[in-house]
């Protein structure tokens, strides 16, 4: 379990080169209780698209998996631009990082609320190699920042906001616990599990018949 000193002692734990962990395993479906998961963390889910969409997906993803940088650089755009945007299905990004470096990057998205989540974590999967495998990963991580609007200090405060880090954690414990969220990423759709990368095809052979139901 990430600890809050971990993630206040990044400096130097990621070098050049180094692959952080990241366990995309092929796709396999089971159904958990609806209800349960739609309950949201300490600091709620920021949801994209309509409330009334048939179809809702859930993923749980982190920050330094490169699994999840492909998929949300490679699908995200296509599956938000054909079925999100269109108001067809609702979607939310959930926590789970896989290292302290993951966590201090999540923390950096919620601190500035739901407006910046998104804004951010789009920006830390599509710049990932450039902060998370770089020899000071922080000091990477803060010169990202920068363009949404992160001084020095807020960037600071944020990483020892223990409320944040508390929040971040829980949404990743109780993924484990309950839904039994064991890889990144790992979706719901509609309830039903789908771990590893997935395609928009793919996604599309799942979102297709409940929306046209």
């Amino acid at each position: 379990m990430t600890t809050r000193r971990d993630v206040l002692k990044l400096t130097g734990l990621v070098t050049a080169g180094l692959a952080l962990p990241s366990f995309a395993r092929p796709a396999f479906a089971d159904t958990v209780d609806t209800a349960a998961l739609m309950q949201a963390g300490p600091l709620g889910d920021v949801w994209l698209g309509p409330a009334d969409a048939k179809c809702t997906i859930i993923e749980y993803a982190s920050m330094t998996c490169s699994h999840c940088a492909r998929f949300h650089k490679e699908t995200w755009p296509e599956l938000r631009k054909r079925y999100i945007d269109t108001g067809k299905v609702r979607f939310t990004l959930r926590e789970f990082p896989l290292d302290p470096l993951a966590t201090a990057a999540f923390m950096l998205a919620r601190c500035e609320g739901d407006k910046m989540y998104y804004p951010i974590t789009d920006l830390l999967f599509d710049q990932q190699p450039n902060w998370a495998f770089t020899q000071k990963p922080v000091d990477a991580l803060e010169q990202m920042l920068k363009q949404a609007g992160y001084t020095k200090e807020k960037f600071e405060a944020c990483l020892k906001n223990e409320k944040v880090y508390g929040a971040v954690n829980s949404v990743k414990q109780r993924g484990m616990d309950v839904f039994k969220v064991d890889s990144t990423p790992t979706f719901f759709i509609n309830g039903t599990r789908y771990t590893g990368e997935q395609t928009v095809d793919a996604m599309e052979k799942v979102i297709k018949p409940i929306i046209d139901a």
